[in-house]
């Protein structure tokens, strides 16, 4: 059986605050306001003699709080963050805790508590920490950045009563080890495009007592005590995460868990591009104009072959541009985005200008199709398949990934005129998807960008790369087979009369020419100066004006 603490929050205590705060839920978050002007003191009564540990826990938005034991916070025995927790070891006879809130924030700031207790039979989160400030660190630390986000947490050790001495945490043999443990790491992604503070602190209580993190959370990896207490994450700037540990003992049946933490991957009290305006003005530009293209080739890209090569080629050559911008080079996003624009032009230009020049449309359809094959690869690698564990080894990824790319227009390539609607339709409809992510969120946009972040950043093969799909993913997957779908029967049906590809202008042209030189001595190929043509056409007006004239006169009948 679990330990009594691990089950729930304490149901025999009763929690009095200081500060003006009413009595609490027991066993329940309970929000509250924090001023700046002075510490607010929680004072915990009542505590039972089965429990050894009491972790008490307060969350907020974005906010930094400063969680102590003391109205003086000391290095050892404070946590400050927007997620903090500390955690207490009971001595014999004692039936109270108290804690100490505080905030820099000259704003009234709403956070929430709640107080987690643990008996002698559960391990300790945090309690063989050697690298954090805290004696006994229970807390999940995070850093993110554009591209991943990492946690990291202290290994736990096995429980004990109360004026008992711990287990040491560097003995590794034997059962009576803390190497017995393992660690269950669990994610949790808030409802999409909502950064509301009462919807994140409503949403915390379902990842911080056990049984309800293994009933609400995505279990993604399970870790033993000889593992690394680390792991990275894809980031997703303006998408809510929660992450969460849960430390078991295999032996006793036991579990407990740290503090649950939480990220946006982005900054919200930056002046510009905070989390409720991710989107760049230059990324909207951007993207909505490559939605009318893409709605142009989606149904007519076969059609008007023209611009069908061009914005296959914008799309080649502007992907491989941004590549390698933003590997060589530290430019700012909006002169990254502007050369790829024009490498993308003229990438267009050469795709459009080859055909023109030299007609071979298996070499264009091949690059078209290429596209194609890598956004299905890509589509492939977004689903769990990419998950496994095989492809954290880079070498394997991309030779998977290039496998992929390449068999989609090598089976269709036999069918050029398919290859080329299929390509535009697909390709064209998904940067109406695109376009959407720039104003709404949506994870499909990670579709492609997954493999962008991948190839620019060395080690992200380890991290996770799961992403929410929730009602607006539905919504915005149902829009884009639509478009592909009506644009492959569209283009089939407006171009059931015509050949298959239509000739090369290059080559009309110089047909033509050549006829023109060939017939030189044909007069029909001729025409006479302007002065000639000008003389004829008055003599022709001049004798049909005489021959009115002359049928107007009568000859008389008799002399």
């Amino acid at each position: 059986m679990r330990g009594p603490g691990a089950i729930t929050a304490l149901l025999l205590m009763g929690v009095s605050c200081a500060a003006g705060l009413s009595d609490v839920s027991v066993g329940r978050f309970t929000d509250f306001t924090l001023n700046h002007s002075s510490p607010t003191e929680f004072v915990l009564h009542n505590i039972p003699s089965n429990v050894s540990f009491i972790l008490f826990q307060v969350h907020s938005q974005y906010v930094n709080v400063t969680l102590s034991t003391s109205k003086v916070p000391t290095i050892n025995a404070s946590e400050t963050g927007s997620d903090a927790g500390l955690l207490n070891e009971l001595i014999p006879n004692q039936t109270s805790c108290s804690w100490f809130l505080d905030t820099s924030s000259p704003d009234p700031l709403v956070a929430s508590a709640v107080t987690v207790s643990y008996s002698e039979r559960d391990p300790i989160p945090g309690a063989c920490n050697l690298e954090f400030s805290l004696d006994i660190d229970p807390n999940v630390h995070l850093q993110y950045n554009l591209y991943e986000t990492v946690i990291t947490f202290a290994p736990a050790n096995l429980g004990h009563a109360r004026a008992a001495q711990p287990l040491p945490c560097d003995v590794q043999t034997g059962q009576e080890s803390r190497f017995r443990l393992q660690y269950d790491v669990y994610q949790y992604f808030l409802p999409e495009n909502n950064l509301n503070d009462s919807v994140l602190l409503a949403h915390l209580q379902t990842m911080s007592l056990v049984r309800q993190i293994s009933a609400n959370g995505i279990k993604l990896a399970t870790l033993t005590s000889s593992d690394r207490t680390t792991m990275s994450f894809s980031s997703v700037p303006g998408q809510g995460v929660i992450y969460n540990v849960v430390v078991r003992d295999p032996v006793l049946n036991t579990s407990a868990a740290y503090v649950p933490v939480h990220t946006y991957a982005c900054n919200f009290t930056s002046a510009m591009d905070s989390c409720a305006t991710l989107g760049k003005v230059s990324t909207k530009v951007f993207f909505t104009f490559c939605a009318i293209f893409g709605l142009l080739i989606c149904f007519s890209g076969h059609r008007w072959l023209r611009l069908g090569f061009f914005c296959m080629g914008f799309i080649i050559f502007g992907f491989f541009m941004f590549l390698l911008l933003t590997s060589v080079t530290h430019l700012n996003h909006d002169a990254r985005l502007s050369l790829t624009a024009v490498a993308g032009l003229l990438g267009g230009f050469l795709l459009f200008g080859y055909w023109w020049r030299f007609g071979c449309i298996y070499l264009c359809v091949m690059l078209v199709g290429l596209v194609l094959g890598f956004l299905v690869s890509a589509m492939l690698f977004f689903t769990p398949i990419g998950e496994y564990s095989s492809f954290r080894n880079d070498s394997i990824f991309w030779l998977t990934f290039a496998c992929v790319a390449l068999m989609v227009p090598a089976f269709l390539l036999p069918f050029p005129k398919m290859l080329n609607i299929l390509s535009c339709s697909v390709v064209g409809s998904y940067a109406v998807v695109l376009a959407i992510a720039s104003y709404l969120y949506t994870s499909l946009s990670y579709i492609t960008l997954n493999v962008l972040k991948r190839a620019l950043k060395q080690g992200l093969s380890t991290a996770y790369s799961s992403v929410p799909f929730q009602r607006n993913d539905f919504i915005i997957i149902a829009v884009w087979v639509v478009l592909a779908v009506s644009g492959v029967f569209i283009q089939l049906y407006r171009v059931r009369d015509r050949p298959p590809f239509p000739p090369t202008p290059y080559v009309v042209w110089k047909r033509q020419r050549e006829r023109r030189i060939t017939n030189i001595l044909d007069p029909s190929h001729h025409l006479p100066p302007l002065r000639d043509r000008i003389r004829a056409g008055l003599t022709q007006f001049r004798d049909f004006f005489r021959k009115r004239q002359s049928w107007g006169e009568r000859t008389p009948l008799l002399l």
